[in-house]
């Protein structure tokens, strides 16, 4: 029995949600997806039993994964992106041999990212608690502190599979998907409170600093709603770059004079690539922190790893080089380290704009500008690769795409009514499309991250994507309402 056999296997043991017998109405889907909405702020918002607290950093992290550690919700949508990116691989690898234009094929492809995704889910539930030990872990009379962690593991889990049905019910009677609405209410959360946070905080706050009268109030006030200005501008850059598109001219062949156009967007595979790669970066700093754990320079009570007479392979070996963590488990230095957002969280945007410019890392003296244009090409580059895997996947490329324009009855004014001519002139189109597509969108949201907007500037920039496929998605439903016919019509 092939592995991915074996792990489908384990699929007919979940519940699942069934779909809709007939097309739900605009309203039950908006009420569904309240529902939903609801659910997750209630999961987001409770602290998991044995946790002192909701623990604060890593808000690219929580941002990227609508997750909030220390809450049931610590792994967040992890689980579900990192077993597509595992699923993906496997298939670009030729290791399962699964057709994804099937019907039958692509619900078994479902099925078993489903039960990967639960078991990515106990295992980043381990690594947060028992490994990066980024979730600390109270101790409570009476309960064993062994007994106690695995409790935690066990709600973190549940939480993670909470979310990966609630994903599977938006997708079925809601509107888009669970992992897009989840980011964009995080997201949407983090901009909200950055927003009070700048404008009202007691010390650093745009009243307060206001309040506080002279000759340099006014400037200081602006820089302190700097952040809030970079958001609004991340925004509006995203929504112009997501209007960006090719229009291809084609033609009915049932209804003569009809010349509509076929648009391709820019962003041709939206933000699909930069979900994923951030995803994956993410998980080498999460995973590279618990590896890694103790491997940090504190010359009093880790000496091994004092580098001021020089570094030597033979007395630090290659760990350090690897990436080391601090206390907290969290990169700071090495090859690891260069591959993880810079983001301002924390720092003023002067203080942000100096630690850029000035700042280098403790042990190999890497600049950290260095470390932003590192991590800048890594993420675009990444997304390149996730964009091209998306495209084969989800059946966007140019010879599902033309098979799919020839039943209906499309082609392309002045060539053949051929499906092979149609792919020939779509690929034209679709594969520079794809590599400039998801190239630019890592390109903006690594860009926009070292901006220090509300948010991160990858998070505006995949809310943004969200909400406009939202939209787009609600249009389409209400003519479908209006004027029921053209649901047959269109397929």
């Amino acid at each position: 029995m092939s592995l991915i056999n074996l792990v489908h296997s384990f699929s007919k043991y979940l519940p699942k949600i069934k779909a809709p017998d007939k097309p739900l109405a605009v309203k039950d889907r908006l009420i569904w997806t309240g529902v939903v909405l609801v659910l997750y702020f209630m999961l987001y918002q409770t602290t998991a039993f044995g946790v002192p607290h909701i623990s604060g950093g890593l808000d690219f992290l929580q941002t990227i994964t609508a997750s909030r550690i220390g809450s049931l919700l610590t792994t967040g949508i992890g689980p579900i992106v990192l077993s597509s990116i595992f699923l993906q691989l496997f298939s670009g690898a030729g290791l399962i041999d699964l057709d994804l234009k099937n019907k039958n094929d692509k619900a078994k492809f479902l099925e078993t990212q489903k039960v990967l995704a639960i078991l990515l889910a106990l295992v980043e539930a381990v690594v947060f608690v028992m490994v990066a030990k980024i979730v600390p872990v109270a101790s409570i009379a009476g309960i064993d502190p062994l007994i106690l962690m695995l409790l935690v593991v066990f709600q973190v889990t549940v939480g993670s599979v909470i979310i990966l049905f609630l994903d599977e019910l938006t997708t079925k009677y809601g509107i888009g998907s669970g992992i897009s609405l989840f980011i964009a209410a995080g997201v949407s959360l983090a901009v909200f409170m950055g927003v009070v946070s700048l404008i009202f905080n007691s010390s650093t706050g745009f009243i307060a600093i206001m309040a506080e009268g002279g000759a340099e109030a006014l400037p200081n006030g602006l820089l302190a709603i700097l952040p809030f200005a970079f958001t609004i501008l991340v925004f509006l850059t995203v929504v112009y770059a997501e209007s960006v598109k090719v229009e291809i001219p084609i033609a009915f062949q049932r209804f003569r004079g009809m010349v509509p156009k076929l648009p391709l967007k820019f962003f041709y595979v939206s933000n699909i690539p930069v979900i994923f790669a951030s995803a994956l970066i993410i998980n080498i700093q999460l995973f590279s922190g618990g590896i890694l754990t103790g491997q940090y320079y504190d010359e009093n009570t880790n000496p091994y790893l004092d580098f001021s007479g020089g570094y030597d392979f033979g007395t630090h070996g290659i760990l350090p080089l690897i990436g080391y963590v601090d206390a907290q488990g969290q990169l700071r230095d090495g090859l690891l380290y260069m591959f993880t957002p810079v983001y301002g969280a924390g720092r003023t945007t002067v203080e942000h704009w100096n630690f850029l410019s000035n700042a280098s890392t403790s042990l190999f003296g890497i600049p950290e500008w260095m470390h932003a244009i590192v991590y800048i090409i890594m993420l675009s580059f990444v997304s390149v690769m996730f964009g091209m895997f998306w495209v084969e996947t989800a059946n966007m490329d140019a010879k599902s795409v033309a098979g799919q324009l020839s039943e209906s009855g499309i082609q392309i004014p002045g060539f053949r009514r051929d499906p092979r001519m149609l792919e020939t002139i779509l690929n034209k189109h679709i594969f520079p499309l794809t590599v400039m597509g998801s190239f630019c969108v890592g390109l903006l949201a690594g860009i926009a991250d070292l901006t220090g907007a509300l948010g991160t500037g990858t998070g505006i920039l995949l809310t943004v994507g969200i909400l406009h496929r939202m939209y787009e998605q609600l249009e389409q439903m209400k003519a479908f309402d209006m004027y029921p016919s053209l649901s047959g019509f269109l397929g």
